[in-house]
């Protein structure tokens, strides 16, 4: 299965999320997307179940010197969550982190100030509350998003995804109420590869999504 680009993939998570909406399930929803490559699908997704629209900025940590290197992920002012045992491997303490964590939270809230435009965040308190990417390879940023959620006293909290990892279900299973991932491919390499066409996108391009939100 390869989707052709996100709307394409957006239409086809909304489609499975508006079933459930016409049987009940999804009462009050607001929908979060994981930006930059979730506001497209999201926007789909809250087009379809007539719901608001916002980000829910998560951040992956780093480790130093090797960036590349996931470590751990964060989302607004809560606690980093660490890879226990990638920290282990890499010999390194959460101490070590302490820069990357700094400037990954600085980030995060630069992009939420720049994505609102002085808008305020959503109240989620007792609202069904719908987190969207446009697929997940670890499943990381968004555990750490999840939790960020958790926190605000939502009423259900589902994960909707295109497509992710076996290994990302895994890890986010018990963190959300519901997941949706549309395709679970054994072999699965990037996101990219579930696309025909997956253009990286910009701090404009996802401002522009969420405008006349």
């Amino acid at each position: 299965m390869q989707f052709h680009d996100r709307r394409h993939a957006g239409r086809e998570l909304a489609a499975r999320l508006r079933i459930q909406q016409e049987k009940g399930a999804l009462a009050h929803p607001v929908v979060l997307a994981l930006p930059r490559g979730g506001v497209v699908v999201a926007r789909e997704v809250a087009d379809a179940l007539e719901a608001p629209l916002d980000v829910l900025v998560a951040r992956r940590i780093g480790a130093p010197s090797q960036e590349e290197v996931g470590v751990g992920a964060l989302a607004g002012d809560d606690p980093p969550l660490f890879d226990e045992e990638a920290l282990g491997r890499l010999g390194l303490s959460e101490d070590d982190l302490a820069e990357a964590v700094a400037r990954e939270r600085a980030e995060a809230r630069r992009r939420e100030d720049l994505y609102r435009q002085g808008r305020p965040a959503p109240e989620l308190r007792g609202r069904t509350v719908i987190v969207v990417d446009d697929g997940l390879a670890t499943g990381a940023t968004a555990r750490a998003a999840l939790r960020r959620v958790r926190r605000q006293e939502p009423e259900q909290v589902v994960l909707a995804v295109p497509v992710c990892s076996p290994e990302a279900a895994g890890l986010l299973r018990g963190e959300a109420d519901d997941i949706l991932c549309l395709y679970r491919p054994g072999a699965f390499m990037a996101v990219s590869q579930w696309y025909e066409s997956f253009e990286q996108l910009t701090d404009e391009d996802v401002s522009e999504a969420l405008r006349d939100r």
